[in-house]
């Protein structure tokens, strides 16, 4: 009966997008199972409460005290057999529960061998993605900031880690969510079945922005990914014929997501803004000034926490080992264009 009940609500309305209990659309292979189990276990809580909040009511009523005077009850013998239908019945259904939300933990955890791989990284306050697309016998690696962009019904691992303090990655959309740690990798996979944009969230508080710490994850079809794919593909190509400042730029708004806490239009934000600034003198917490120039600058990406602004939290994570100097020599270049 279970069985059939739990067949029942993964074909429900939720199924078709009129969801129980407020849940969102069904965007991933497993949300339909996910949320039969979830739709049973609070029919079961209704149904339980009912009767007990029923029972309640009744003895409420019947056993009331009347004419001034209390009435004794039956002597309480007690029924085994009550006793062992409350214990046991309950017993099964809790088995019902754990063996399906089991088997749903299971199929969540262990991804498909061919499922394609996207390295995550969440920093304070952005997620990064990175993955490596081979095109006549070389690896290119992708590196996105605005959104993961992914192929429908194509198992997709996100292979995950943070730079500073505890994230969590979550796409309801998709019912999946797992923590990201620092200085340790977690994992979590999915496969899309409805092209479209589905909103990512952050739900580990991580800092002043933590509710901006957002992200999509945009489903296309097959023919759109590969579109996607030669265009990013083209843009690493051409990224040989810019200039240091705008292979900088490019860094500074996707790879790096300096974007996130700094402006550079002059907006204070979580770190200052970095327009004009380079060659000007900056106060520092301890009352200090320090000349903005190539030392400090690089200084402050590699160990952010040496020289701190004045008004500003020490909340940068330090990118000591995940710079190179082309890439520090491009980023230089960029501040000091927007210096001008």
């Amino acid at each position: 009966m279970t069985s059939a009940l739990l067949a029942w609500l993964a074909a429900s309305p939720a199924h078709a997008g009129d969801n129980w209990f407020f849940l969102p659309e069904q965007a991933s292979t497993f949300a339909a199972d996910v949320d039969a189990l979830f739709n049973f276990i609070n029919v079961l809580n209704l149904v339980f409460f009912i009767a007990m909040m029923g029972a309640v009511l009744f003895f409420v009523v019947a056993y009331r005290q009347r004419g001034g005077k209390h009435h004794p009850t039956s002597p309480n013998k007690g029924n085994h057999k009550l006793e062992l239908a409350w214990s046991v019945g309950p017993g099964l259904l809790l088995l019902v529960m754990f063996y399906q939300g089991f088997h749903i933990y299971m199929d969540m955890r262990v991804p498909p061998a061919d499922a394609m791989e996207v390295r995550v990284q969440g920093q304070k306050w952005s997620w990064n993605y990175e993955f490596d697309v081979e095109r006549d016998g070389k690896t290119y690696t992708i590196a996105e900031n605005d959104a993961l962009v992914i192929p429908v019904n194509t198992p997709m691992q996100l292979i995950m880690t943070s730079v500073d303090v505890l994230h969590s990655y979550y796409v309801p959309a998709f019912r999946v969510k797992q923590d990201v740690v620092p200085n340790r990798y977690t994992t979590i996979w999915f496969e899309a079945i409805k092209e479209g944009e589905f909103q990512v969230y952050c739900t580990e508080y991580c800092g002043t922005d933590h509710s901006r710490m957002l992200s999509t994850a945009r489903v296309v079809s097959a023919e759109d990914y590969e579109i996607y794919i030669q265009g990013k593909l083209d843009d690493e190509l051409k990224k040989g014929d810019m200039q240091p400042w705008e292979r900088g730029m490019t860094n500074f708004n996707g790879k790096f997501g300096c974007v996130a806490c700094h402006s550079v239009e002059g907006v204070k934000g979580v770190g200052p803004a970095l327009d004009g600034k380079f060659g000007t003198e900056e106060e520092l917490d301890d009352g200090s000034t320090v000349t903005i120039d190539d030392n400090y600058f690089r200084e402050s990406i590699m160990r952010p926490a040496a020289k701190i602004v004045a008004g500003y939290p020490p909340s940068m994570p330090p990118f000591e080992g995940r710079v190179s100097d082309d890439e520090m020599a491009d980023l230089l270049a960029y501040i000091k264009h927007i210096a001008e």
